[in-house]
């Protein structure tokens, strides 16, 4: 039972690491599937998607959508919405990297031995989580015998459930699906090759040096205004370049938000409210249960050193007297009372070593403490532990054998302790003792027998208790917002409205219009406002339509659909911003060539082109992407060392990136190769091709040439 709880437990770590695989290199955006699945029946489908024709299934993608989740709870992360849509995100990047590595697994015959699964399980490279739980104690070293023996074990006892069992092969399955991802990248990585003659070309043509003599004009000289770029032409632009143009499903908004924050009246209330409470707060006798009566959760009973408290208003509360109140004071969204119970010297830190024998422990995944052990027991216990190590028996022997602690292995120690780090009890016992004190203190989890070590540092510690209140937003103020959002929705018909009231009623106030671009169907978030809702409203919305106030954290957010695009292939509209430039210049190109003409010479072209001047370019070379004098001009580059160009005028002005050149190649000779160990040039292009492989996931790959269908957005 042991190795599959600690499986259970520590197995979450290798689905990050399943996960991080299919995430590397693969930020998946293929959001597909329009508005019309919903009409072709798709509503009640258990396919979540499907990956070159192979269907994810609703029920096993929702089984990796809740260990995904689990896995983020158990790594810190607090429950939230934003964490469910990251969970859903991570199992379908998790879930479609599988099926396409999968097929790419079957096609080259890549298998898991028995044997190989054994040096996964019990070689030098086993999971961590084996390693820990199988240590040696004497040594520290993996025992793989002694984790053979208890995986084979807990698989044949009968007694051990079946869900546990499939549990353990679930993790098995992700052990070798991580060894074959491995195997994969490495197959890929090792498979680059550099020839010979590439090396010598490149070697070759990097030695040549050229001078030309230009005459240019820049595209600049003429107005954009007078070349016209008709639709016609950027649809035919758009037609013989439709790979460039790919667009995925999505939507853009225009928005206003009406805060519905606390107002002035809002915190004057809540500070009132404290205020009332401080002549209460002041006279208790029991602060833990007054505190508890007003919902004031977590008080800390203990000293906390003052150099540890990080509050603003610090100063003033220390120079508060025992047993007196101060505030209401502002701390973020909450006035607080805070009333000083102490003030001691202190040690900043401890050293100090202990036994537990445990009462309770904690549930890993409630957080909830679980009895483990009657108190009359546990005392007894303790008290024995304590007159055996006073009558001389060995402390470690003793902390090895009987403590509950994670430190018994260790001695019980525990090194740097800072205040507050422990609970109260402890806490309290060994700062506010002096080194060499022993003693047996009890807490909620059970009786410790503590030794303190050393001390270090010291200075003034305080014993605090805090009564918050929150600002919250009255009723009142929460109206007042959704009157204000209702309002201007009920002016805005459409987009025209929506933008003519802006202008009229809410800029003169300060609002200001927002815009969220490009929002995926599967999107939970647009610009700050996290909510998957809203989402679904705007798939919902047709272009043009204003939405209904929705209230996202303090604000209540009016948007109107901006923009409606499928996934295909770029509208021209949409295209245009792209192209247009292109296309101007590439008329501006002919004008400017038929300006020049039948090229004889360069004086010629000069004069045809106004006057221009004659400008000499030396030390020109390949390998250089860019020069000083010429900037990015690919095709005067390759002009240049053109051999039948050399000694030559060449007779067609050339079409460039900035604008038109008349080139005339005036000289190529060759230098010397700096570099001609081919050999090694073939090595080190290996080793960088090597290394771009091994960083970078085929994944990228595979997904682009795959046929992906994502449904998610009709369930989640």
């Amino acid at each position: 039972m042991s190795i599959i709880q600690t499986i259970r437990e520590k197995g979450a770590k290798v689905s990050v690491v399943l996960i991080a695989l299919a995430l590397l290199g693969f930020i998946l955006t293929d959001y597909v599937a329009g508005k019309n699945r919903s009409q072709g029946g798709r509503s009640n489908s258990t396919t979540i998607g499907t990956v070159n024709g192979q269907k994810i299934n609703e029920t096993e993608f929702q089984q990796n959508v809740d260990r995904n989740e689990a896995n983020m709870k158990q790594q810190g992360y607090p429950q939230s919405p934003m964490l469910n849509q990251q969970a859903i995100q991570q199992a379908w990047s998790q879930q479609v990297g599988q099926i396409l590595l999968n097929s790419e697994f079957d096609k080259l015959g890549m298998q898991i031995t028995k044997k190989e699964l054994g040096d996964i399980l019990y070689g030098p490279n086993a999971p961590e989580d084996l390693k820990r739980q199988f240590a040696d104690e004497a040594t520290g070293q993996y025992n793989a015998v002694k984790a053979k023996q208890a995986i084979d074990q807990m698989l044949k006892d009968k007694n051990t459930p079946a869900a546990q069992k499939e549990q353990f092969n679930t993790y098995i399955d992700q052990l070798e699906q991580q060894r074959k991802s491995e195997k994969y990248s490495s197959m890929l990585a090792n498979s680059s090759n550099t020839p010979r003659w590439f090396v010598e070309k490149q070697n070759a043509d990097n030695s040549q040096l050229a001078k030309i003599s230009i005459v240019r004009e820049s595209y600049a000289s003429i107005a954009d205004s007078t070349v016209k770029i008709e639709d016609k032409e950027i649809a035919d632009y758009i037609s013989k370049h439709k790979d460039d143009f790919k667009q995925e499903e999505s939507r853009s908004i225009a928005y206003v938000t009406f805060s519905a924050a606390p107002s002035a009246a809002d915190s004057a209330e809540a500070r009132k409210k404290l205020a009332d409470l401080k002549p209460e707060l002041d006279s208790t006798k029991d602060i833990e249960q007054f505190l508890a009566s007003q919902g004031a959760a977590g008080f800390y009973d203990g000293y906390l050193s003052g150099k540890a408290i990080q509050i603003a208003a610090k100063d003033s509360i220390f120079r508060t007297p025992v047993g007196s109140t101060y505030g209401p004071y502002l701390d973020g969204p909450t006035y607080v009372l805070a009333k000083m119970l102490g003030v001691r010297t202190m040690p900043d830190t401890v050293k100090v070593r202990h036994i537990l024998v445990a009462t309770a422990q904690q549930d890993p995944q409630t957080g909830q403490l679980m009895p483990t052990r009657d108190t009359v027991s546990a005392k007894k216990l303790i008290d024995s532990i304590q007159t055996a190590i006073r009558n001389g028996s060995n402390f470690d022997t003793l902390c090895a054998k009987f403590s509950d602690d994670g430190t018994k292995d260790k001695g019980g120690i525990y090194d740097n302790v800072s205040s507050g780090r422990m609970v109260a009890p402890f806490n309290d016992y060994i700062f506010l003792n002096p080194v060499g004190s022993k003693g047996v203190v009890k807490t909620e989890f059970g009786y410790h027998y503590i030794e303190i070590l050393s001390q270090k540092g010291g200075g003034a510690g305080y014993k605090i208790a805090y009564l918050p209140a929150d600002i919250v937003v009255s009723q009142e103020t929460d109206n007042n917002a959704l009157n204000k959002a209702n309002q201007f929705a009920g002016d805005s018909r459409d987009e025209k409205s929506f933008d003519a009231t802006y202008e009229k009623t809410l800029k003169p106030q300060g609002i200001v219009k927002a815009l969220g671009l490009n929002i995926g169907p599967n999107d939970a978030q647009v610009q700050n406002l996290s909510s998957r809702q809203f989402v679904r409203d705007i798939y919902a919305a047709k272009r043009g339509e204003v939405l209904k106030p929705t209230k996202i954290g303090d604000d209540y957010v009016v948007a109107v659909v901006t923009e409606v695009l499928k996934e295909g292939t770029q509208s021209v509209a949409k295209a245009r911003l792209a192209v247009e430039p292109l296309l101007r210049n590439k008329k501006k190109a002919e004008i400017l060539k038929k300006k020049v003409g039948t090229i004889t010479t360069l004086e010629a072209a000069a004069s045809a082109l106004g006057g221009k001047t004659i400008e000499p370019i030396d030390s020109i070379r390949m390998s250089s992407r860019t020069s000083n004098a010429l900037g990015y001009e690919p095709r005067v580059t390759g002009a240049a060392f053109n051999p039948s160009n050399k000694g030559k005028v060449v007779p067609e002005a050339l079409e460039g990136i900035n604008g038109v050149y008349v080139v005339r190649v005036d000289n190529v000779s060759a230098t010397p190769v700096t570099d001609g160990n081919v050999a090694e040039q073939r090595k080190a292009l290996y080793m960088q091709a090597k290394q771009a492989a091994a960083n970078n996931s085929p994944l990228e790959a595979l997904r682009k040439s795959a046929t992906i269908k994502d449904y998610r957005a009709e369930k989640y």
